[in-house]
């Protein structure tokens, strides 16, 4: 049996605070107000405030964008909450060696924030940070319950809610391995990469895109689109299935 080594986690996770608003986990102070736990998301269960939290969200989402579809709200809030989960967990991997325990009944969310999503985390409590923890943890702990609460009530894809999460994993990646270089922390970038390679590697994940090595670092195009170009305005991300907006296809690919 293969023991995995628990580092300590400083209690505010400071490391993570020059990485930006992604990869932020509040750690000290109240959240304001009452604020569902996302493992209360996950269930469905009603809140004082919000109703049912999840659909607060994707009611905001479709109004903030003017969405013609309920199911793009859905899909834009799933992935901004996929890359908060994503971009915390591999940040603290990448630099502190471990992770913290993101258990869905530690964090607290706020429904009605603006994007990236507010998280507070209540306790720290420190996980290995392998690919395998980081699988249990984001993945099969948070993104597939998330994605079965989403489908519950709203007429989104499996493939696209699963290509969602490819593409805020890698854009997480990215992002921390652009920092890192840029830092002098070339081990924090190789690491980063070997633990999205693993984790794209995943049997829920493998088929949802290609990555590619550049100049700039790691490239992924994914193989679904997550309907951005259909709100007013919207246009194709940068790795996106399509290379420009379709004009007639009235429902693009979910993978």
């Amino acid at each position: 049996m293969v023991l995995l080594h628990v580092v300590d986690l400083d209690p505010e996770l400071a490391a993570l605070a020059p990485l930006g608003g992604f990869f932020l986990l509040r750690v000290a102070g109240e959240p304001p107000g009452p604020l569902p736990t996302l493992a209360q998301t996950y269930e469905n269960q009603l809140s004082d405030v919000y109703g049912n939290p999840l659909t607060f969200r994707v009611r905001k989402v479709n109004r903030t964008l003017r969405a013609p579809e309920t199911r793009i709200g859905a899909s834009v809030a799933q992935q901004g909450l996929a890359a908060r989960l994503w971009s915390a967990a591999l940040g603290c991997a990448a630099l502190y060696g471990g992770i913290p325990d993101l258990d869905p009944r530690l964090l607290r969310w706020d429904p009605d924030g603006s994007a990236p999503d507010d998280l507070w985390l209540t306790e720290v409590r420190a996980l290995p940070g392998d690919a395998g923890t980081l699988t249990r943890t984001v993945l099969h702990g948070h993104l597939e319950p998330l994605s079965a609460a989403l489908r519950a009530s709203h007429p989104v894809a499996p493939g696209l809610l699963r290509g969602n999460a490819a593409s805020a994993l890698a854009g997480a990646a990215r992002q921390l391995e652009q920092w890192a270089r840029t830092h002098g922390r070339p081990e924090a970038a190789a690491r980063a990469r070997a633990l999205t390679a693993e984790l794209l590697a995943h049997p829920l994940l493998a088929d949802t895109g290609a990555r590619t090595r550049t100049p700039a670092g790691t490239a992924f195009r994914r193989r679904s689109c997550c309907l951005y170009y259909r709100v007013p305005g919207g246009g194709v991300c940068g790795d996106c299935c399509f290379t420009r907006p379709p004009r007639s296809s009235p429902r693009a690919p979910s993978g």
